[in-house]
């Protein structure tokens, strides 16, 4: 399975282990290293530069031949932390950072002179050609399978679409949950996959048992998009209780949202209050609760290791 991923990250195998609000963490990435794919933690997982920069050192020690990890930066304002978890990631080095949300052209030219890849993020051409004339190493193409923030376009469009008209590798993301949805990624003009969700329900995980359950129990039929965590539409497994609570913004946010001037600080407001509520989910099981996932989830049986879950994308 050697593609242009393969290449630029040195692993066994063209998949990277996604970056998950909360779910990522160090044990995780180390057996996907170990298991010959990289793996990406989001900074934002980290509360403080110190613990960021400490995680940072763990992999380096845990890093293995055939093995690569990386950061996700959130590189718009709603990010005050952007601007130092940058700076902490190129004086410590990683092998990758993946860009969202925003303008990568400071990271880009930061990274590269650290010797640090950067793949950005895109839902649609225009983004993916910005991207690439910015000097990005790849692009990530979110579908509308993948779980969290997702694109439009289905795989097949938005891949085939990049492949076609970048020159940079296509890295697909959503909509993979076994080896044949890879070999189908792969088909379309991809040169790696991107796979998030059925990593949640893995050991190394660090949250609770519940939430590793629900992606067992439920299924792609039970995923269902929602404005209510940041603001910005979010996949989520459709719960009693986000049935209770409902999808769509409140009026008061619909409103604000109208206003050029307010707007921005309400997308602010709303993304903070999700992202602690998303928090409380991850880490403690009560009948509140929002579990972020996307439809691979269909494909989960059971909570295996890392190791497990990786045998089965590629066997």
């Amino acid at each position: 399975m050697q593609t242009k991923l393969t290449q630029l990250l040195n692993i066994k195998y063209p998949i990277i282990q996604a970056p998950m609000f909360l779910v990522s963490n160090v044990a995780m990435v180390t057996e996907a290293m170990n298991a010959g794919i990289a793996g990406c933690i989001p900074a934002l997982n980290y509360r403080t530069l110190e613990e960021l920069r400490a995680a940072i050192k763990e992999l380096h020690a845990n890093k293995v031949e055939g093995g690569s990890f990386g950061f996700n930066l959130i590189v718009n304002k709603s990010n005050v932390k952007y601007k130092g978890q940058l700076e902490v990631l190129c004086e410590e080095g990683c092998d990758f950072i993946i860009t969202s949300l925003g303008s990568p052209e400071e990271t880009i030219k930061q990274a590269h002179k650290a010797g640090i890849k950067v793949f950005c993020d895109v839902v649609d051409l225009k983004f993916a050609k910005k991207v690439e004339g910015l000097g990005a190493d790849a692009a990530i193409a979110v579908n509308n399978e993948a779980g969290g923030h997702r694109g439009n376009m289905t795989p097949e469009e938005l891949t085939g679409l990049l492949s076609k008209e970048l020159s940079i590798p296509v890295i697909s993301a959503g909509g993979v949950g076994c080896k044949a949805d890879i070999d189908k990624m792969l088909s379309y003009g991809a040169e790696g996959v991107s796979v998030g969700s059925p990593f949640i329900a893995s050991i190394e995980a660090g949250v609770t048992d519940e939430y590793k359950q629900a992606c067992v129990d439920y299924g792609a039929d039970d995923i269902v998009m929602t404005e209510r965590i940041s603001g910005t539409p979010c996949t989520v497994i459709n719960t009693p209780y986000v049935q209770k609570i409902g999808t769509k913004q409140t009026w008061l946010e619909s409103v604000l949202n109208k206003n050029r001037k307010l707007k921005k600080w309400v997308k602010m407001i709303r993304f903070s209050i999700g992202m602690k509520a998303t928090e409380k989910a991850a880490k403690k099981a009560t009948y509140k609760t929002v579990w972020v996932a996307g439809p691979s989830i269909e494909h989960t049986k059971e909570i295996l290791p890392v190791k497990d879950i990786v045998a089965k994308l590629i066997n």
